[in-house]
């Protein structure tokens, strides 16, 4: 077992936050769009656009929507030529974060990244600064109901890695590359995963104190609302205290 992860909660409830601001679709039509450029318009050749269309479907995005964003990258268009760009730095306590972003202005993206690490206490990395103290996964976050016992089973049975236990629920951890090949096989021993996603785990946590996890939260909070920032991942570990008194 991987173990706990208490900044899920947290991301949860900040998803929920964008989902309400419509921040949330941007990120994901922008997210397909790109994925059918690069890989075709097909889901089923097409692992990345299949990823974003999942998670567009979990974020309650219509089918038609999902078809336009589709249509729109594979058949061109301007002003969508974005490319994926990942940064790297340091927030209060050391704690490493990494963004992947999807941009059409890579300086009007950098600008806004640093300005964010530098108000907030962190300092913007060079590249590979702090990628090595984070690992690739395929991410599959089991049905609500789901037990620890039932989880483990199905993880031997459909091939998974290993099995991470969250406040949030239970997630199964794969390769990269078995994402899909995984969540295929619980789809046929009838388990729907919630969502299905490759992810970036740290290696080694960082805790830290009332303070830290006050400025840490309010810095990823606002890397996550800049609408070129796709995903925010951080080794940051918070207190059962400092997560109560942001609640």
């Amino acid at each position: 077992m991987a173990g706990h992860s208490k900044w899920a909660n947290i991301q949860h409830r900040k998803r929920a936050q964008d989902a309400k601001r419509g921040k949330l679709f941007t990120k994901l039509i922008r997210e397909i769009t790109v994925a059918a450029r690069s890989g075709g318009g097909d889901p089923a050749t097409n692992p990345r656009l299949r990823t974003a269309i999942d998670k567009a479907l979990v974020g309650n995005m219509t089918r038609d929507t999902i078809e336009r964003a589709t249509k729109r990258g594979t058949g061109g268009g301007d002003g969508d030529n974005y490319e994926a760009v990942r940064y790297e730095g340091y927030g209060p306590g050391g704690v490493a974060i990494m963004l992947d972003c999807l941009t059409d202005n890579r300086n009007r993206t950098v600008g806004e990244v640093r300005h964010l690490f530098s108000k907030n206490g962190g300092n913007l990395g060079t590249d590979g600064s702090v990628a090595y103290l984070f690992e690739s996964h395929g991410a599959i976050v089991l049905p609500v109901e789901m037990t620890e016992d039932r989880a483990f089973e199905l993880a031997l049975e459909a091939g998974a890695d290993d099995v991470l236990v969250q406040e949030g629920g239970i997630e199964l951890l794969t390769a990269p590359a078995r994402l899909h090949e995984v969540r295929e096989t619980l789809l046929g021993l009838g388990v729907e995963p919630q969502s299905a996603e490759l992810v970036e785990r740290p290696v080694t946590g960082v805790e830290l104190d009332m303070e830290q996890t006050l400025q840490v939260v309010k810095l990823l909070d606002a890397l996550e609302d800049l609408d070129d920032v796709q995903q925010v991942y951080s080794n940051a570990e918070f207190s059962d205290e400092a997560l109560a008194a942001l609640a």
